[in-house]
């Protein structure tokens, strides 16, 4: 595959004949930690997302912060995507402070869903049960990410390349 091939070999180092590797990146249970990541990260952005605009009349001063999370978390998929192994720590990070923020929300949404209360765009039961939703992807999304940290995604092993010339190689060491 063509991605597997780009995201296990960084090209040329600045010595010529030598090429630098990622062994870890290469292994499936690496790959599917990848996109597991990213696919969290961005089920993540998208729960965010439709709360924050199905209740933008009710969240008076949260606005702002639940737009710059969402937009933090597309550049920590971005991020992830290209093997970039120090947003881990911080999505993890992260994934814990929005499941506090979810599981002290929740329970409003779900009282404001009553007689008496100017309702939201979206129903706000429906807002409730979608801020419980992200309580178990953020769960999964903190898991995931120190997996991934463990795998060691930034290890690299330089070899020489087969193609160099071997007298070239001699001459530059």
């Amino acid at each position: 595959m063509v991605i597997g091939a780009m995201a296990s070999t960084s090209g040329t180092s600045a010595q010529t004949g030598v090429i630098v590797t990622h062994p870890n990146r290469g292994k499936p249970v690496a790959r599917a930690t990848r996109a597991t990541v990213v696919l969290l990260l961005l089920v993540s952005t998208a729960l965010i997302l439709i709360v924050t605009i199905g209740g933008w009349g009710m969240l008076e001063g949260g606005i702002p912060i639940l737009l710059a999370w969402a937009i933090i978390y597309l550049l920590m998929a971005f991020f992830a995507g290209r093997w970039s192994r120090g947003v881990l720590p911080m999505a993890a990070a992260l994934a814990l402070l929005l499941l506090v923020f979810a599981l002290v929300a929740a329970p409003s949404w779900f009282a404001r869903d009553k007689a008496g209360y100017v309702q939201p765009s979206l129903n706000a039961g429906l807002l409730g049960v979608l801020t419980l939703v992200i309580i178990p992807v953020q769960l999964l999304l903190i898991a995931f990410a120190m997996r991934g940290f463990q795998q060691g995604w930034n290890i690299e092993l330089e070899q020489l390349d087969p193609h160099a010339d071997r007298d070239m190689l001699a001459h530059s060491a």
